[in-house]
């Protein structure tokens, strides 16, 4: 009855809570908002230092903050943050998604793990084909920084190239077999030994030769940093 009776009074009560507790709200999303825009500037510096690494060096890196609409504005603020990239010159800025090949993406993300690896709150983080379109010193560099993030996660690399596959910890095979028609996949850990010899296949092609297996051990060894890797084929 207390309640019904002063409704009206109640109702302005509450009203001024809403309010109070909106101008809390938005003052704390527009300071968020201002330490977004200035973290953005440090991490596309940062990304821009490691595109050169990865054979993205005429690439550029955006992070765009924009302003939501209030009606908009929710437990995250009152920003849109998205990422967008250039990959040629005179090209006009993209969404990182649409304008990047497969390829590219993956390297993209790539250097933002590398710069992120520390605070990253991803127990594991999946790469298939980062090393595509790249060989040599670029490759050995790709896996260098994929080694740099197993550090602080668990990575799991898909590749075809022996200057990524050299720098992991384990190696996996995989192999698909054709028996009575049926195809099947199988997944075989590698002992150190087969681990080299793999790397000396994915290095001369179907015949191994022994100078394949030298520069598999020169790879897994880290011997390679700064030139290419010797054509067997």
């Amino acid at each position: 009855l207390e309640e019904i009776s002063n409704s009206s009074q109640n109702l302005t009560v509450l009203r001024d809570k809403k309010i109070h507790a909106f101008e809390i709200y938005r003052n704390q999303a527009l300071e968020l908002s201002k330490k977004r825009r200035k973290a953005a500037i440090e991490l596309d510096k940062a990304v821009a230092n490691e595109l050169p690494f990865l054979k993205l060096d005429k690439s550029e890196f955006y992070t765009v903050i924009e302003n939501l609409e209030q009606k908009n504005w929710g437990p995250s603020g009152l920003d849109h943050i998205h990422f967008e990239v250039s990959t040629n010159p005179g090209i006009e800025p993209g969404p990182l998604e649409k304008v990047s090949s497969a390829g590219e993406l993956a390297r993209f993300l790539l250097s933002l793990k590398v710069v992120l690896r520390k605070i990253s709150a991803i127990p594991t983080l999946i790469f298939d084909e980062v090393d595509s379109g790249i060989g040599g010193a670029t490759a050995f560099a790709v896996g260098e920084r994929l080694a740099m993030i197993a550090n602080d996660v668990q990575v799991l690399v898909i590749t075809h190239s022996p200057q990524v596959a050299s720098f992991a910890s384990s190696h996996l095979q995989v192999i698909k077999k054709e028996t009575a028609g049926k195809v099947s996949t199988n997944i075989y850990l590698l002992a150190d030994k087969e681990r080299r010899e793999e790397i000396a296949r994915m290095l001369a092609g179907a015949k191994v030769t022994d100078e394949a297996r030298a520069a598999a051990d020169s790879l897994i060894n880290g011997k390679f940093p700064n030139s290419a890797i010797p054509n067997y084929n």
